[in-house]
């Protein structure tokens, strides 16, 4: 899989583009402000439908314009899928797949799938909870386009049952008979059910997951201690060994739901569900957050992405397999290098190079490492031309 062409619209500081892309490396390079970071931006949009820079979507529409268009021709072995994507702030976006329309812009999802590294990736071991649970439900949809259904679903029934408990929390005589409220029985059933849907698919990924990511943090670092990911949730005790079933989850959700009720109405908000989880990062037994330094915590960040990597492009737990050239993700790689130490530098370079398609953003040649040589393109405001 690789991008053949990216052509946008009003998007960002672009008032129209046409970049002619290829496989293989491709180094786009420019100083801080014109303008390289925009165009793998829209690249990842077309891939998550958002941006690993702003949570909306109105940062993304150039200042003046009403919206942006996002057009991206993606090669499969051949065969050419045109996705068109058209952002529209405060009103629903739009997507085209070959020109024709469909229905709901998540039904694009899985024509382009990229992997991103960018500096913001080290909040993933430093930051707060919902970057980590952000990268594993980006992962999953990734994986399984079909699970983004699941994903909006759970967020539309979390934020219909937080408007009822608040609207009780208002009420004193509803906090009086917090155990009799018919009406949030049915959302504590509709919540448990798409909860349990989503926790179990992030169990079975978190497993999956472990074992790449304590190989790419071997391979990244050359400091001491095993990355080992786990899975904290907001049920009682640790997750089992095994992933207990679907059903079994949500009978779990919705017992720990009612014996939280009267919290839950006090203070107007959902204290159980998969939106309370973290996923766990550990570093020769302690916890990356608080006792990794600055360099390990970076390797940690990029052993992460690695390992999203390797699990799309199929590697099984014995190591690489040969890359399915239809499925193999698009790397992208944002101005990470000139974060990195030399070692860091070249172990990573070495490791992506062999990738399909990698795309680099650098400010300058010099951070761009010589395993990675390629085609160059310069972005100086606004303008790409090939060097």
């Amino acid at each position: 899989m690789h991008v053949t062409h990216l052509s946008l619209t009003d998007f960002r500081s672009y008032p129209g583009a046409e970049v002619a892309l290829g496989p293989g490396v491709t180094a786009i390079v420019g100083r801080n402000g014109q303008g390289k970071t925009n165009l793998v931006e829209a690249l990842g949009y077309v891939a998550t439908l958002g941006s690993h820079r702003v949570a909306s979507d109105a940062p993304l529409v150039r200042a003046g314009a009403e919206r942006a268009v996002v057009r991206a021709a993606v090669d499969r072995s051949g065969r050419s899928t045109l996705v068109e994507l058209e952002i529209v702030p405060g009103r629903a976006n739009r997507a085209r797949v070959n020109r024709a329309p469909v229905p709901r812009p998540r039904e694009v999802l899985g024509a382009l799938r990229t992997v991103l590294f960018a500096p913001e990736d080290l909040a993933l071991v430093k930051g707060d909870p919902d970057g980590r649970r952000r990268f594993l439900d980006d992962l999953l949809v990734a994986l399984a386009p079909r699970l983004a259904g699941t994903r909006a679903d759970y967020d539309r029934v979390l934020r219909q049952r937080n408007a009822l408990l608040k609207s009780a929390g208002a009420n004193r005589a509803a906090r009086r008979s917090a155990g009799e409220l018919p009406t949030l029985d049915v959302w504590d059933s509709h919540l448990a059910t798409v909860g349990a849907e989503l926790l179990h698919a992030r169990l079975h990924l978190v497993r999956r997951l472990a074992p790449h990511v304590a190989q790419a943090y071997r391979q990244v670092s050359d400091a001491q201690g095993e990355a080992v990911i786990g899975y904290r949730w907001s049920l009682d005790g640790e997750p089992p060994a095994e992933v207990p079933r679907r059903e079994e989850l949500a009978a779990a959700l919705q017992a720990a739901m009612a014996g939280l009720r009267r919290q839950e109405v006090e203070r107007g908000v959902s204290l159980v569900g998969p939106h309370r989880d973290d996923l766990v990062l550990t570093l020769g037994g302690l916890p990356a957050k608080g006792y990794a330094s600055h360099g390990e915590s970076w390797s940690y960040a990029l052993a992460l992405r690695l390992a999203s990597w390797y699990l799309l492009r199929g590697d099984g737990p014995d190591g690489p397999q040969p890359p399915d050239p239809d499925t193999e993700p698009v790397l992208v790689l944002d101005d990470v290098f000139a974060e990195l130490d030399a070692g860091r530098r070249s172990r990573l370079a070495e490791l992506v190079s062999g990738a399909e398609q990698v795309l680099v953003t650098a400010a300058v040649d010099e951070d761009v490492p010589a395993e990675l040589d390629g085609v160059r393109l310069l972005v100086r405001a606004g303008e790409v031309t090939v060097a």
